[in-house]
């Protein structure tokens, strides 16, 4: 499915940084930073809403202080059976509370996925229960991350 880029202007674009930037901000703020008044700010924040460039704004939560400690890339590789159907383990690891992030990619696996567990014990659990039970699965390497170097959701607009 073709998705089209929205036509953003530059206030839309300041907007959208400041969202991105300063969580919880509202339009009177945003507006009273760009030079708008607080129901013109609304009105294009509205509208951005309803055009899906806004998608949510998410509390970002600190996941080691949560008690996630391990976070984990999984490379995952389905048989070429499997591959004839990559949406059924597609809905299935949307399943998994676990999985934080899932793609689709090119090259030598089919799935990128970015998983967070208490531990590596907890991660260990995961793996053998749920992620190794899916149908279709041929191989899965797990890559733990050792520390977050950098991690951002803002977009560079």
């Amino acid at each position: 499915m073709f998705m089209h880029s929205a036509s953003l202007d530059q206030t839309d674009r300041k907007i959208l940084d400041l969202l991105q930037t300063h969580p919880g901000i509202n339009a009177t703020a945003v507006g009273e930073r760009i030079g708008l008044s607080q129901s013109a700010c609304w009105r294009r924040m509205q509208r951005l809403r309803e055009e899906g460039v806004i998608r949510d704004q998410p509390v970002i939560l600190d996941r080691e202080k949560v008690g996630l400690t391990t976070m984990v890339f999984a490379h995952v590789k389905l048989t070429s059976h499997g591959r004839s159907n990559l949406s059924s383990f597609a809905e299935a690891v949307k399943e998994y509370p676990e999985v934080m992030d899932c793609y689709v990619v090119l090259g030598n696996v089919d799935f990128l996925l970015r998983i967070v567990a208490e531990d590596i014990k907890a991660y260990e659990r995961f793996f053998f229960e749920k992620l190794s039970q899916l149908p279709g699965i041929q191989e899965v390497t797990s890559s733990i991350v050792l520390s977050d170097i950098k991690h951002t959701t803002a977009l560079p607009i």
